[in-house]
């Protein structure tokens, strides 16, 4: 019997109608029957805050629980200022934290970029990935996930109508899933 993974995926738009989002629905819907993918939200964490780890906000317990159970992780970001959003890189410290007990050590990830411009968020990927690097995170080099101009590839329902990106999802969540079956800890 083949192992199921379970796959945190994590959304770094908080808006409703995020091209993010509806990536993530896509990829969620396309991948392969060894990941079980479950989107975790970051909407509501508190801003880390070194001062509250005493008593942490039952928040970020909550989150580190999620990220603890998870065998792997796949994030999707725009790019705000050509880095991640504030809430993405507020999500990687609270997980990390308190020193020493590093939620995210070692477990597989997958990065991909979602924006309505050309350069399809290559900077927030870019600058994800080195966070991912200080907290023990191997992120799937290749094949590389930029989505670009998003806002011509969904339906008014949020189904992806773009059969090429639709294809090119598909076999990075076929690459996705054998990275996280050579990565995760037994």
């Amino acid at each position: 019997m083949m192992k199921k993974h379970n796959i945190a995926v994590i959304v770094g738009s908080l808006r409703k109608e995020s091209f993010n989002l509806k990536t993530a629905k896509t990829l969620m819907s396309l991948a392969p029957e060894s990941l079980s993918m479950k989107l975790v939200s970051i909407a509501g964490l508190p801003w880390f805050n070194e001062d509250l780890e005493g008593s942490p906000p039952k928040e970020w317990v909550a989150f580190r629980e999620q990220i603890r159970a998870a065998d792997g992780f796949l994030f999707l970001t725009p790019e705000y200022n050509r880095s991640v959003p504030g809430v993405l890189k507020n999500a990687i410290d609270v997980g990390s934290r308190p020193y020493g007990e590093n939620s995210w050590d070692g477990k597989p990830a997958g990065v991909v970029s979602v924006s309505i411009g050309n350069i399809s968020g290559f900077g927030a990927n870019h600058h994800l990935r080195q966070s991912l690097t200080f907290v023990n995170v191997p992120a799937m080099a290749q094949p590389e996930a930029y989505i670009g101009g998003a806002a011509d590839l969904f339906d008014d329902n949020g189904q992806l109508t773009n059969d090429s990106t639709k294809d090119f999802l598909k076999s990075y969540m076929a690459a996705f899933a054998k990275w996280i079956a050579t990565n995760t800890q037994s």
